[in-house]
């Protein structure tokens, strides 16, 4: 049985702010690095030629998802995600774990695994670690997350010291069904990440790492390749989400791309950088894209504003995307207020856009060594234009 290639090389470091290189089967990502999210196999109103474009090295997709529509019986025809979305770079899936978390009332968690009712129909359905590996081998992706119980914030110790235990058994459950079984599509098979958990609390967090670090002493040679870091940007402020990742990333490993999972805003993802933090994903830009919330390096623009109905600039005149090359401020204003679909896919073009040139930038400035700099001179990119 032949695994997924997959190596990771540090290039650079500037301070804690890290340039490595993930050499995968099916292609090479360039870290610090931004994945978008295509939750149904799709990045919604972009084609995969749009993605090339862009320079996106890795994409999303959601086992939760995927699982209930089309479904695996329609996937497995196309042999994995890959041909059936003609996306044949790398491809991560999340375990489904946020998603079940995400359910509320209709989920019951178990030392099993999480019972749901199926938010399409109603229908009952239940996601064991076992079941979601076998989701994501079926699937084909590259990169495959352990399963997790997402803590809800704000939550008592107690509670977030039950919920990091019960991850960190799943994860060692995860470790091996993965490693006992393959896909049905021939001998490929991704690599697994698992997540630390652990809330608001560095010794639970310290706890997750070791309790995961033990997994891989038990079983084997096999270590867990990567690392993810969950539980965050779920409802804390700001200012906790960054002493979490002040005091959590000088213990995480080293030798390992570090993934912060569903973070964020560009300042987020910069403070995250400045931390050591590889790779990131989150909805955010094409969602807000949708929404008219466009970011720029000069700050964000909200196009729905009256002010735009006839401004003739782009959305940002040092942005070299589709959509800034070709169209006025006016026009995708325009596009919005009729609801047209032409303005989604280009608002979500220059979103996007702004996200990997963002990431590309930071791993220029770290082989440069002046992160610190580049990070300072862009404090301002949350801020709305006047």
């Amino acid at each position: 049985m032949n695994n997924t290639t997959f190596n990771f090389t540090l290039n650079a470091q500037n301070n804690n702010a890290r340039s490595g290189t993930i050499q995968l089967s099916r292609g090479e990502i360039n870290t610090p690095i931004f994945m978008p999210v295509g939750t149904y196999g799709a990045v919604k109103s972009l084609d995969v030629q749009d993605l090339k474009e862009l320079g996106a090295q890795i994409i999303l997709g959601n086992t939760f998802h995927l699982n209930l529509r089309p479904g695996l019986d329609v996937i497995s025809r196309f042999k994995g995600l890959h041909n059936f979305n003609n996306w044949q770079a790398p491809i991560l899936t999340d375990s489904g774990g946020f998603q079940v978390f995400s359910l509320g009332k209709l989920r019951k968690i178990t030392e099993n695994g999480v019972e749901f009712r199926s938010p399409i129909n109603g229908d009952k359905h239940t996601i064991t670690p076992e079941k979601s590996i076998d989701i994501q081998h079926q699937l084909g992706s590259d990169i495959i997350m352990a399963f997790d119980e997402c803590t809800p914030y704000p939550s008592d110790y107690s509670t977030v010291e039950q919920s990091m235990h019960l991850s960190m058994r799943w994860a060692k459950r995860c470790y091996d069904y993965h490693h006992q079984n393959t896909n049905d599509y021939g001998t490929r098979r991704g690599v697994l990440f698992p997540i630390v958990q652990g809330g608001m609390h560095l010794d639970l967090r310290k706890n997750s790492i070791d309790m995961l670090h033990e997994i891989e002493q038990s079983r084997s040679n096999t270590t867990f390749p990567g690392i993810a870091i969950g539980g965050l940007s779920v409802g804390e402020p700001m200012e906790k989400m960054y002493q979490v990742l002040n005091e959590l990333m000088p213990i995480m490993p080293t030798e390992k791309p570090r993934y912060l999972m569903g973070v964020g805003q560009p300042l987020d993802i910069l403070h995250a950088i400045s931390c050591g933090v590889d790779m990131f994903d989150c909805v955010l830009p094409s969602r807000n894209a949708r929404n008219g919330h466009l970011f720029t390096w000069k700050g964000v623009i909200k196009l729905r504003n009256a002010r735009y109905k006839t401004d003739e600039n782009p959305i940002d005149s040092d942005c070299s995307c589709l959509c800034c090359r070709n169209y006025s401020r006016a026009y995708l204003h325009h596009l919005d207020k009729i609801n047209e679909s032409l303005g989604d896919r280009l608002c979500t073009i220059h979103n996007l856009h702004f996200y990997l040139d963002l990431v590309k930038q930071a791993r220029n400035a770290i082989i440069e060594q002046n992160f610190e700099q580049f990070h300072h001179q862009n404090k301002h990119l949350h801020t709305p234009i006047s």
